[in-house]
């Protein structure tokens, strides 16, 4: 447990409670409990900040298809691509706070981009109420199969002796992607080139073209080139080896001795969505994620299912502020 005499790890968790909170007048109590009890009589719009193809989309997708079947409504996933997921979630967070806008947030828009960015027309807190989490996904360092590298060794070895010649992708700046990147150099002292892209999908083609050498994507997007023959796997990031690919070594294991790093995926609905409908909403999720068919699903993608309650969500996210601000400020990342 996080020490609560600390101010600024204080003052983070408050912030974050705060988005898992709405209020409203005792007037509005009953037609929310209403709506509730009704909830949903129309399509539902889970918006994905990134471009079709890449983790955050297929895992909304699987999540959608269960929520659609269950509500017996459809359910719509919309891809608004772009500054690192600052055009969706600005989309999401202007969106009516009814519980039809949902967004699938990740550590890059809710624990990345407010220390990257050097401003946002969105405050990641305060403009959305947090649902649960829904995953955490490994990344996977991947080379193009042409590269003269096949071991993590091997790669720090070419980047010092060519400084600035390794042209690493990613889904956008602050990404996921892109801090793995920069943690790497952080931990080896190596020059690499960063390339961002829209999304992790146009990246990856990039990647399978030759235009740029490696890559840390998440698992869901790259393990099917993986399988395919069509990327090379070298390491994975977290502390330890993953189910899906037993025989990869992580990057610690690989000769960077403490090197972590884990995406996650969550959802959220914009700030002022009636507490009854964040109740239902983070009981049906919760209940997909723990339907066998989503989690195989899950599973088949090298993604983790992962639920909570809105509240320990919250406190989550919280740490993961105070955790990859560090990494940005050490890292010199800023985007204007």
């Amino acid at each position: 447990m996080r020490n609560s005499s600390n101010p600024r790890r204080s003052f983070l968790r408050a912030i974050a409670l705060a988005g898992a909170v709405t209020f409203a007048g005792t007037a509005g109590l009953a037609p929310a409990a209403a709506a509730a009890q009704n909830f949903p009589t129309k399509p539902v719009s889970i918006i994905v900040p990134f471009s079709a193809g890449g983790t955050t989309d297929i895992l909304a997708r699987i999540l959608g298809q269960y929520l659609g079947d269950k509500f017996g409504e459809s359910v719509v996933v919309e891809n608004r691509d772009g500054a690192g997921g600052n055009i969706g979630m600005q989309a999401a967070a202007r969106a009516k706070a009814d519980g039809y806008t949902l967004f699938m947030g990740t550590v890059g828009t809710h624990a990345i981009n407010a220390h990257l960015y050097g401003s946002l027309k969105v405050d990641p807190i305060k403009d959305f109420v947090p649902l649960t989490r829904v995953a955490m996904v490994p990344n996977l360092l991947v080379v193009n199969p042409e590269r003269p590298y096949r071991t993590v060794q091997e790669i720090i070895e070419y980047a010092k002796a060519n400084p600035g010649a390794i042209a690493f992708a990613s889904s956008g700046n602050g990404s996921s992607i892109h801090l793995s990147g920069e943690l790497f150099k952080q931990m080896t002292g190596v020059d690499m080139l960063h390339v961002p892209y829209r999304g992790s999908a146009p990246a990856v083609t990039d990647l399978l073209g030759g235009q740029v050498d490696i890559m840390f994507d998440n698992m869901p997007s790259a393990i099917q080139h993986v399988r395919s023959g069509t990327l090379v796997p070298i390491a994975v990031t977290p502390a330890e080896r993953s189910p899906e690919l037993p025989e990869i070594p992580t990057v610690a294991e690989a000769g960077v001795p403490g090197y972590e790093a884990t995406s996650w995926f969550g959802m959220f609905a914009p700030a002022g969505t009636p507490d009854e409908i964040v109740k239902l909403l983070n009981e049906a999720i919760v209940e997909g994620l723990r339907d066998p068919g989503v989690i195989e699903k899950f599973k088949a993608q090298g993604a983790v299912v992962h639920s909570e309650t809105p509240e320990s969500f919250a406190e989550f996210i919280a740490a993961e502020n105070e955790k990859w601000s560090a990494v940005v400020k050490a890292s010199g990342a800023r985007v204007d």
